[in-house]
């Protein structure tokens, strides 16, 4: 459950992200640093599995532990030689290879070896009544979908009704991405070391990992002083941006919005963007739309000030507005194009979305002022690729993306993720799939439009904005589940999300 998740995560898991290589080639200086050793790292990684399986599955009794041909597969040595100490049943499969192991694990194995243990051939049965596995196959160094026999491996864990732990990283998922290129290892609980890689928090990570943990194996205080690249948001990094407000503010303190589309038919969609900005602590927010759509929203959320979109009122608004926000539900027909054409020369903020990304994508220009919202689709037409391209590596397409058009880039999905044109990037690590729905990406335009407009900056406005829309659908799912959220669901909610002082 989505609560159960973000307790987790608020308790335990760091917000600083490392790439697998800079781990890789990081970690033997950590150890000479810290005072210990390769192999010392690799005990102290299989001490914490051991610990958190008894913690997660303290009835468990009969452990099937898988290894691979490499430093992971000597976390799981390490693993069943403890099991096999505390008296539990072990049965220890482990994949050969055509080089010698890498010293540590060679060591991790012996190790085993002098208890009693045996290793038995990736062909071998599997005992029956096995009640836990231990996933010690493919580690962050992979590259490519799992080969033969680990393909198998993977497979039979999969089909097979025990419960997963895997060792730093599900198998067969790629640490620097998210990919799942094959076959890959389905967790209940991921229990990673040292620091936390990008693939366990974007892309298909989600669909593989479980609930995630993190051990430093030690390394904390000396992770602390590296130079970090890439952060993990969640709703504990709202304090950063959201303070208590000053007792004798006023409405034009926390800015005026001006919200622009609503095509024909599409009222719904700007609705749901102009009142997400006002639950979002924005001061003023006025919408120009089609004039069919000026009752509904005005009887729907009076607090708002609509007027019909043409050439006087599209000049007023701009003349008069803080922030503009572009895009939900404004289509691509004549009158969608001039809005659009007449707001492009403005030198204010802005957040364009929808229909305005297409429009983007068809006459390209470059700002730094402006955060733009694509979905997968949309990021790809932007880019000129297919979808499974952008997909195949979100972080480097937001940063493709903010380097063609300039700004904040907000590349959504499960692990949002938040790049600027400076190298800021950010994964938002909150959110559900209750989130498939209809209209969310309104809600979170008006979100960062609204935070925009309260005058954080566009890289904090996008950050903040994604944690307050994730964390808010946390907390709806935590009380009815995922099936069934609809995005204004989380009007009532995002009042609580940007108020962070209240928890």
């Amino acid at each position: 459950m989505a609560n159960q998740r973000e307790k987790q995560h608020a308790t335990s898991l760091p917000h600083s992200v490392f790439t697998a290589d800079w781990v890789r080639a990081a970690e033997s200086r950590a150890a000479e640093q810290t005072g210990t050793t390769l192999y010392g790292l690799m005990e102290r990684a299989g001490q914490a599995a051991f610990t958190l399986a008894c913690e997660q599955y303290p009835q468990s009794r009969r452990w099937l532990v898988l290894c691979g041909h490499g430093n992971n597969g000597g976390d799981g040595y390490v693993v069943a030689r403890l099991a096999r100490t505390a008296g539990l049943q072990v049965t220890l499969i482990a994949v050969p290879g055509e080089r010698p192991l890498p010293p540590e694990a060679a060591q991790a194995r012996e190790a085993w070896l002098e208890t009693g243990g045996e290793i038995s051939a990736p062909e071998s049965l599997w005992p029956t009544g096995s009640d836990l596995i231990i996933d010690g196959l493919l580690g962050t160094g992979l590259a490519s979908a799992p080969r033969a026999p680990y393909e198998a491996l993977v497979e039979a864990v999969n089909r097979h009704h025990a419960p997963v732990l895997s060792l730093d990283i599900p198998s067969g998922l790629l640490a620097e991405t998210g990919q799942a290129p094959g076959s890959v290892v389905r967790a209940a609980h991921t229990l990673t070391f040292i620091a936390l890689k990008p693939g366990l928090l974007t892309g298909q990570a989600r669909d593989w990992v479980g609930q995630l943990h993190h051990s430093a194996l030690g390394l904390s205080q000396w992770l602390e002083k590296q130079r970090v690249t890439l952060e993990r948001l969640d709703a504990e990094s709202l304090t950063r941006w959201l303070q208590p407000r000053r007792p004798c503010s006023h409405k034009g303190e926390h800015g005026r919005l001006l919200v622009v589309g609503g095509d024909h038919g599409f009222a719904g969609a700007i609705r749901m963007a102009a009142e997400s900005a006002l639950r979002s602590g924005a001061g003023l927010v006025r919408v120009l739309t089609h004039k069919e759509n000026i009752a509904p929203l005005l009887t729907a959320r009076p607090e708002l000030m609509v007027q019909e979109l043409n050439d006087k009122s599209l000049a007023d608004g701009e003349a008069w507005a803080d922030v503009l926000v572009i895009g939900p539900g404004l289509g691509q027909s004549e009158w969608s194009k001039n809005a659009l054409a007449a707001l492009r020369k403005s030198a204010k903020p802005a957040l364009w979305d929808a229909d305005a990304l297409n429009l983007l994508a068809i006459t390209p220009d470059k700002r730094q002022n402006r955060v733009l919202t694509p979905h997968p689709g949309e990021a790809a037409r932007l880019l000129g690729c297919r979808v499974k391209e952008v997909e195949s590596d979100r972080l480097l397409s937001a940063r493709k993306l903010t380097e063609c058009y300039g700004g904040v880039v907000v590349l959504k999905g499960a692990g949002t993720v938040i790049a600027d044109e400076s190298g800021e990037l950010a994964i938002a690590d909150v959110g559900n799939a209750g989130m498939a729905s209809g209209g969310m990406g309104d809600i979170l335009s008006g979100i960062i439009g609204g935070l925009l407009a309260q005058k954080l900056t566009p890289f904090d406005a996008a950050c903040a904005g994604c944690v307050v829309h994730g964390h808010s659908a946390d907390l709806i799912a935590c009380r009815q589940g995922t099936r069934g959220l609809l995005a204004t669901d989380l009007l009532p909610v995002i009042a609580q999300s940007v108020n962070p002082e209240l928890k």
